[in-house]
């Protein structure tokens, strides 16, 4: 029985399926790859949320602490 959508019936035969792009998925991703996706999307959400500043604000305590 063929399936139209042609991905279920390739995942229920023991097929692996693809991605977006036609690639076959990685079992895993370089730890580097994984921090530069993320990297840029934390460092914005923390300037639009003033969660800079908190950062900052921590480590100096931290330092000041330490600094004793």
């Amino acid at each position: 029985m063929a399936d139209i959508a042609g991905r279920p019936a390739d995942r229920a035969h023991g097929r692996p399926g693809t991605d977006v792009f036609g690639d076959r998925p990685s079992s895993t991703r370089h730890p580097l790859v994984a921090a530069a996706m993320v990297l840029p999307l934390a460092v914005l959400l923390a300037v639009v949320f003033g969660g800079w500043d908190a950062v900052v604000t921590q480590a100096s305590s931290v330092a000041g602490m330490l600094g004793r």
